[in-house]
């Protein structure tokens, strides 16, 4: 695959090249303390040494100010450990142990679009191909699968939506008059699939009955001059998820299902773990503009990400 080096300059990565990764991450916990301009990202990494694993722990990242390290619950001294420009490596970590980091990352600012990026007032992720490392640091790499539990903490009138992957299990309010929201996920999935999504947004609400008789929620958010424009994309995955379960029997697994849809977003769509991102012009459709190609052409985007969920 090509990706790219600090200068620009093509970088080749050969299959040939690929080693199993050394250390498996069991749990993610992640907090969010959103400001425009300086976001503060807490990750404790619940982590453990893969078989025939072997040296130092080494994380990956990319423009972190790292505010501190620590591992089993003990504050790191910086000769303890190297935070570089996109690595910080721990050495003599045991068999099982702890990572806790904090972070400070500027949204605002990241006019790459990949990580978390804030753009028309709204926060929103890209996180394929290796966009998390922007985040926090982690092992940023497709074959290390992890459950996410992830809290959000944000002013409640700049952002009254605050989404993530996985079902909302707490919601209330700080000391300071913030809002305070953790979503959990809990099938593994690789780092790619993170998603977080915050700001003013309007919501279209149904539900969608399983074969086994479970009712799941259906949430499709737009930006408010555009919440017209959602029907067809609501209705489009309601024919995704009956046809998954008529034609493979597959239910969907979470208890939430959630579709956003921004301007801004910058790729067409991203599959990520119940919690889909779109560019508006993939859902939005109005009766009296679009045509019969348009309404295809979103049912199809619609199901295309929707059947991600279990084909991978």
């Amino acid at each position: 695959m090509p990706d790219a080096t600090k200068t620009g300059a093509p970088r080749t990565i050969r299959l040939s090249d690929y080693r199993p990764p050394a250390f498996k991450i069991d749990e993610t916990h992640l907090t969010f303390e959103l400001e425009p301009g300086a976001t503060r990202v807490v990750s404790r990494l619940v982590m453990r040494r893969a078989d025939g694993g072997d040296g130092p722990l080494v994380l990956d990242g990319e423009g972190l100010k790292t505010l501190r390290v620590s591992l089993d619950g003990r504050a790191l001294d910086e000769g303890e450990y190297r935070a570089g420009d996109d690595a910080l490596t721990i050495p003599g970590v045991g068999a099982e142990f702890v990572v806790e980091t904090e972070c400070v990352i500027d949204p605002q600012a990241n006019t790459a679009l990949s990580g978390l990026y804030r753009s028309s007032g709204n926060y929103c992720t890209q996180c394929e191909p290796e966009g998390f490392r922007r985040i926090t640091w982690y092992l940023d790499r497709p074959d290390v699968l992890s459950v996410f539990t992830t809290t959000i903490v944000g002013d409640a009138d700049e952002n009254p939506v605050m989404l993530s992957n996985g079902d909302r299990i707490a919601g209330d309010e700080t000391d300071d008059g913030r809002r305070r929201v953790t979503w959990r996920d809990p099938w593994p999935k690789p780092s790619y699939l993170f998603a977080l999504v915050a700001g003013n947004l309007g919501c279209l609400r149904d539900t969608f009955v399983t074969r086994s008789g479970r009712e799941v929620a259906l949430e499709v958010y737009a930006e408010h001059h555009n919440m017209e424009q959602c029907d067809h994309a609501m209705a489009s995955l309601k024919k995704a998820m009956q046809w998954d379960e008529d034609v493979y029997g597959r239910e969907y697994d979470l208890d939430t299902y959630m579709i956003v849809a921004v301007d801004d977003f910058n790729m067409g769509a991203m599959e990520n773990k119940g919690l889909n991102i779109f560019n508006s012009r993939y859902v939005l459709a109005r009766p009296e503009t679009a045509t019969d190609a348009d309404f295809d052409a979103i049912e199809g985007v619609i199901g295309h990400e929707y059947f991600h969920n279990w084909s991978g």
